[in-house]
């Protein structure tokens, strides 16, 4: 994968945001099983620390801490799409391609990602991916998006049951 002036820190934490190619599509949610076992596969493979994260539907977001001895996330996100692709009916339309190249019609070939600054820059992307099923109405309160460490937050004491952020005051993909 080239380097579009990805930042690479050895230990680093960093937010994602990752997306379905068809963001009409439901796939994540309809097999959040799938996706947790893809995602619990490769961190016994190659270890990283989940911060926070959401599952939506069409698109996910994450704040990931990697070991102090590496910077490969990118490794990890391409085992995690692989992973969660092949355990899916190939039902997907196909460019030609992507069936040129032998890809799946499930992901975008690229995904968001920000290295965490610090503190404050930590807490609003937490925040946002907490908001985040809020924000795009899927739920009236975020205690009731199953698909969130949100609930960790909770049970650790973290946040409230009740809590649900400010929605326009959350970082945009530009900041």
């Amino acid at each position: 994968m080239p380097n579009y002036r990805r930042v690479f820190v050895p230990g680093g934490c960093y937010f994602f945001t990752v997306n379905l190619l068809e963001r009409k599509r439901t796939l994540l949610t309809d097999h959040i099983d799938l996706l947790r076992n893809s995602v619990r596969t490769v961190r016994q493979l190659h270890p990283f620390h989940i911060d926070a994260w959401v599952v939506l539907p069409d698109h996910m977001h994450c704040v990931l801490t990697l070991p102090p001895d590496t910077d490969d996330y990118p490794l990890r996100w391409r085992l995690i799409k692989l992973l969660f692709s092949k355990g899916l009916p190939a039902t997907e339309r196909l460019s030609a391609v992507r069936k040129r190249r032998g890809e799946r019609g499930i992901w975008q070939r690229r995904y968001w990602e920000h290295m965490i600054r610090d503190e404050r820059d930590y807490a609003r992307h937490i925040d946002y991916i907490h908001v985040n099923p809020l924000k795009h109405g899927y739920v009236k309160q975020v205690a009731d998006w199953p698909y969130s460490t949100f609930h960790r937050y909770v049970a650790d004491g973290l946040l409230f049951i009740d809590w649900c952020g400010i929605p326009d005051d959350l970082p945009t993909a530009a900041e």
